[in-house]
């Protein structure tokens, strides 16, 4: 029997399995790939002399997509692509924005260019799994398009950057480049085709990262890929798309830029991230917040607190939801480099656990299928999670609950809180705030109960590219991480 590992020992692995190939036999044969697997694997090999010391990172990069914002810019894509001499645009949507006015738009755009064939996927399905991945992927290398355009939310977006990467890299499969340790992470080294994404929703910031998310079924949770070379190449942001949404689902999308910009802003500085890069290449594209990230999620954070509600209550307010398109965009170049933390890792079960658990299907959503929205999913954590993390860094938490008092970290009754008391006072904030937008009060309000408390723990374990930006959660793969994540998701319940 091999030694007993040093819990350090444990985390300089499971940080160093972001950058290799998983262990897992899983991989290795192509077979379906088991996380819980690879992290046994680990442990089983770590030993305090396995590998030096891990080393802290000292640099950051700032990568996001061009950006075009304006109303009516959707009627230029055709242009676009006929100026970056496109042969042949695979124009990706889903079945209910194939009939709106933003895909119309786009397609009128395509048709009034000579010589500029395109073809059509509509079958992108809202909340991605890796059945759609597949398909579309499979549509994609028939295809064999020279340019992509995705016109829709995050789900589109990010369908569109999987079919593209899945293209050029013909033989891969799918879990090849999935984030280590559900999938090999591999890097992608070869140049994918141009994407130009016209987002309809204010919410992913898909139109200017490089992340892509899908639900692993099999698994019950949802992960992702995430790389710069993913991001569009251009991020058509046009005012009028988001006009045809629901009150349900601009307040979703507004919830994602919300827990966004609050998730970079407090993850762990990029100066504290192990271990560094052996190659520039092998630097995620979550880094741990930095200055220039900072500046847009704090932007996108008070815009989003100031406008959401209004969006809310008024859906004729045109003036909010050009904004909320704003801060969507400014959301996703802070949290595109910086990264996101515990309310997004948790959300993943959260919504994969969904379809055979409490079976919630939120209202004003026409699927046929159970579906809790991936910004609700977010929120219903929030005020725990950031009650959590606020002894790591009590002055960016005064300056986020400032945001939510409408007032500024220097106010008296502000500056005042002990910084011990920052975090009791910023759950208030943000559930006074979830309460204005009608979010379901917790976990229990959406079905889930104290019984479900350890699979979803379970589920919010492998998800490593987030886990280790969260700010005081320790090592997440053992026991104190489990019992932080634990009371999380138990003060979740209700609120």
């Amino acid at each position: 029997m091999p030694p007993a590992a040093s819990r350090s020992a444990i985390r300089r692995l499971l940080n160093a399995v972001q950058h290799t190939a998983c262990p897992c036999h899983g991989c290795r044969t192509g077979a379906a790939h088991n996380p819980v697997q690879a992290l046994n694997q680990m442990r089983k090999y770590a030993t305090p002399v396995d590998m030096p010391p891990p080393e802290k990172e000292y640099a950051f990069e700032i990568a996001a997509a061009n950006l075009r914002f304006g109303e009516g810019v959707t009627r230029e894509v055709g242009m676009d692509f006929k100026n970056m001499k496109a042969t042949k645009v695979g124009v990706f949507t889903d079945p209910n924005v194939k009939s709106l006015p933003a895909m119309k738009m786009a397609i009128s755009s395509l048709e009034s260019q000579q010589d500029l064939p395109f073809e059509v996927y509509d079958r992108v399905v809202t909340e991605p799994t890796e059945a759609s991945w597949r398909d579309a992927i499979a549509w994609a290398r028939q295809h064999d398009c020279s340019h992509f355009l995705a016109v829709g939310g995050g789900s589109v977006m990010d369908t569109a950057k999987a079919a593209n990467l899945f293209t050029v890299y013909k033989d891969a499969d799918l879990f090849d480049f999935i984030n280590a340790p559900v999938g090999k992470g591999r890097p992608i080294e070869e140049k994918l085709r141009p994407l130009i994404a016209v987002p309809t929703t204010a919410g992913t910031g898909s139109e200017t990262t490089g992340t892509a998310i899908l639900d692993i079924t099999s698994l019950n949770f949802k992960t992702g890929i995430a790389s710069r070379a993913l991001k569009p190449t251009l991020g058509v942001v046009d005012t009028i798309n988001t006009r045809s949404c629901s009150r349900e689902l601009h307040i979703s999308s507004g919830l994602d830029v919300l827990f966004h910009s609050l998730e970079s802003y407090t993850a762990i500085p990029y100066t504290e991230r192990m271990p560094r890069p052996a190659n520039p290449i092998l630097r995620p594209a979550y880094q741990g917040s930095n200055p220039i990230a900072d500046v847009f999620s704090m932007w996108a954070l008070r815009t989003t607190v100031e406008m959401l509600p209004r969006v809310a209550k008024d859906q004729g307010d045109y003036e909010a939801m050009q904004q909320m398109l704003l801060a969507a965009s400014f959301a996703g170049i802070g949290f595109g480099n910086a990264g996101v933390h515990l309310c997004h890792g948790i959300s993943y079960p959260i919504s994969g656990l969904n379809k055979t658990g409490p079976k919630w299907q939120h209202p004003g959503y026409a699927v046929d299928h159970p579906i809790i929205p991936h910004g609700v999913t977010v929120a219903l954590t929030g005020p725990a999670v950031f009650q959590f993390t606020a002894p790591s860094a009590p002055a960016r938490h005064r300056e986020a609950l400032a945001v939510f008092r409408h007032t500024t970290p220097a106010d008296p009754a502000v500056a005042a809180i002990p910084d011990s008391a920052v975090g009791a006072h910023l759950f208030e904030a943000i559930a006074r705030f979830l309460d204005v937008i009608d979010v379901p009060r917790g976990l229990a309000a959406i079905g889930y109960t104290p019984a479900d408390i350890p699979r979803l723990v379970e589920g919010t374990l492998p998800q490593r590219r987030v886990l280790d930006l969260a700010p005081g959660i320790g090592d997440v793969a053992g026991e104190d991480g489990t019992e932080h994540l634990t009371r999380i998701i138990e003060q979740s319940m209700s609120y």
